[in-house]
């Protein structure tokens, strides 16, 4: 018999497994993606079932979850085959801000703490209001956030949300529409003729290399490479339409944008 509130619970998203340990819910968690690291001691306690498009459909059975949590038409073969092994699924779709903040509130309804899951959205909507409203210099920095390397892949809807909150202008802020990453590939010569103040840069798991963007024919004149402005942020902390970008991600872009002045 299926327990509701659901007593346990899979996630294969990293975004869904912070947010119930924010919520003090980790003990319902019996499965976790590989790539969850929010919390640190998730890596301990938690065993790991699934990749992002791949999952050991077994091991998940063998957890006898209550329901599993998923993200987007990525894991859409995921979840089939738990639809068909007749396990409930909750399939999240966030891309943007208000969709990060829904699914913080959905979560908390679907385990019986929608009041706690509400405050918690509620107080990154209050922070990222105070950010916005953080008194910046009138120039507003022009920044081009790539998302890949090969092919040029540019930020998500949510991240160029992001550098508008911090201040920033997001060069290429059209491609924030696109939820495919397909259709956000980009041309070198694009990026170039945007002439972006600051690179932001997190391919996606792999360690992003400065030098090999420098190198990039024609780019050696984009003022961000021209003034030493490339800043990697790393994916756990951007990528996942989930707190950590709502708070340590967001907290890296303004960072970047707002260097504190060399101390004297």
């Amino acid at each position: 018999m299926r327990q509701f509130p659901p007593r346990r619970i899979v996630c294969l998203t990293e975004e869904t497994v912070e947010t119930l340990y924010l919520l003090g819910e980790q003990d319902r968690i019996v499965g976790v993606s590989g790539y969850a690291v929010r919390p640190p001691q998730v890596r301990r306690e938690k065993p790991r079932v699934s990749a992002f498009i791949s999952a050991d459909i077994p091991k998940i059975m063998a957890l006898e979850p209550d329901l599993v949590l998923a993200f987007s038409d990525l894991q859409a073969a995921i979840v089939a085959d738990l639809v068909r092994a007749g396990v409930a699924i909750h399939v999240f779709n966030q891309r943007d801000i208000a969709g990060i903040l829904a699914m913080i509130r959905t979560l908390g309804a679907l385990i019986g703490a929608a009041e706690r899951a509400d405050q918690l959205a509620a107080g990154y909507e209050r922070r990222l209001a105070t950010i916005a409203a953080t008194p910046r210099p009138d120039a507003k920095p022009k920044v081009y956030f790539e998302e890949w390397d090969d092919p040029l892949i540019s930020g998500i809807g949510w991240v160029s949300e992001l550098i508008e909150i911090a201040g920033g202008e997001d060069a290429l802020p059209n491609l924030r529409f696109q939820q495919a990453a397909k259709d956000r590939i980009i041309a070198p010569d694009a990026v170039r003729a945007t002439a972006p103040d600051v690179i932001l840069a997190s391919w996606c798991g792999k360690k992003v290399v400065p030098d090999r963007i420098r190198q990039r024919p024609g780019w050696s004149d984009i003022p961000a490479v021209a003034n030493d402005r490339i800043v990697e942020i790393k994916s756990p902390l951007i990528l996942q339409p989930g707190p950590a970008a709502l708070t340590d991600g967001l907290d890296a872009i303004v960072k970047a944008l707002w260097p504190a002045p060399p101390s004297s």
